[in-house]
């Protein structure tokens, strides 16, 4: 992974369409965004197909798959694809529209539900979709546009709210030895007690890879559904910071909390959807949304260059960016 400095490198993307094996029709087709960095090249494919070459100069490039919250369109992502791709991290964004609870079409990140019965939980995947969008990627490499080029041993999960707590759940190499780390902003592993959980749980995450936890102090969309939890509103604002001390051991130095101020739950989402997800239930945010994407965006892309591509100088520069002296910081932790 190398920082993108060539004035002539773009970023482009491109659609794929596959099939989940273990899903029922017409609920079995995932739409995936690929994001790259690429450089124009004059030719014939690129006028005539839009078909612009991937930036060898940068491969081989680590992958990013990022999960969507519940009905939340990836579209609300790509700034954030954008970014990470400009970075020489190739970015993957998809769209699957299932039937996970009976009865309920959604827009969904994917959750295996039945493994997060307390019998099952950490017995296997929670990720309904990641087994898909591997293979997928292995395809991806074989040929067309990014062949050979992509980091397959680095494979970073990331992802918002529900999609974010399967990035971390799933960051498990006994599961999926190719994924490298993972990231989530507005998430928590806090148990539902409607899944036979006792009130005030706090189930463990995979603590063997690198992760990154974020979170907003004006959640409302965490602090509104605390009761999923058997948790009062006033103590669902620590959720995410229970996650990180509770759920996690550490001990390597490589696992990180960031709490930003005045951020809400949607503030990874840019531009905002209303019409969709529970945007209702979010508190206002009370600090520059432009800033508090810019933090977050600089913040996972020094995580991955730090303790997933191990780039020289980028832990010092991840130390500064969540430095206590930032106004945007409430609470950085690491362990």
């Amino acid at each position: 992974m190398t920082d993108s400095k060539n004035p002539n490198t773009i970023v482009r993307a491109f659609w794929r369409a596959v099939k989940v094996e273990s899903a029922t029709p017409p609920y079995d087709t995932i739409h995936l965004k690929v994001f790259y960095p690429a450089r124009m090249s004059a030719s014939e494919a690129e006028r005539d197909w839009g078909i612009v070459p991937a930036d060898r100069q940068q491969a081989p490039f680590p992958v990013v798959i990022f999960f969507n919250g519940v009905n939340c369109s990836p579209e609300i992502y790509q700034w954030l694809a954008v970014k990470l791709a400009r970075q020489g991290l190739v970015t993957v964004t998809f769209a699957w529209v299932a039937e996970n609870i009976p009865g309920l079409v959604a827009l969904t990140p994917g959750a295996e539900l039945v493994m997060w019965q307390p019998d099952k939980y950490g017995t296997g995947p929670t990720a309904s979709a990641l087994p898909t969008l591997l293979e997928e990627l292995e395809r991806i490499n074989s040929e067309g546009i990014l062949a050979n080029l992509l980091d397959l041993q680095k494979v970073i999960l990331g992802g918002h709210s529900a999609g974010g707590r399967l990035a971390l759940e799933n960051a498990e190499p006994r599961f999926f030895p190719q994924v490298a780390g993972a990231f989530g902003y507005g998430v928590h592993s806090a148990a539902a007690v409607q899944m036979g959980y006792a009130p005030n749980t706090i189930l463990p995450l995979p603590d063997s890879l690198p992760l990154l936890i974020m979170g907003g102090t004006r959640d409302g969309v965490i602090a509104n559904s605390s009761y999923r939890y058997g948790i009062s509103p006033e103590e669902a604002m620590t959720l995410t910071e229970r996650t990180f001390t509770e759920g996690i051991s550490g001990g390597r130095g490589d696992s990180y909390l960031v709490s930003i101020e005045g951020a809400n739950h949607f503030s990874i989402a840019y531009p905002s959807d209303l019409t969709t997800g529970r945007p209702f239930l979010d508190f206002s945010p009370t600090q520059p949304e432009d800033q508090i994407r810019s933090l977050l965006a600089e913040a996972i892309c020094l995580f991955i260059k730090a303790d997933v591509c191990h780039q020289k100088g980028a832990s010092e520069a991840l130390a500064r960016l969540l430095d206590s002296a930032n106004p945007l910081i409430a609470f950085y932790g690491r362990k």
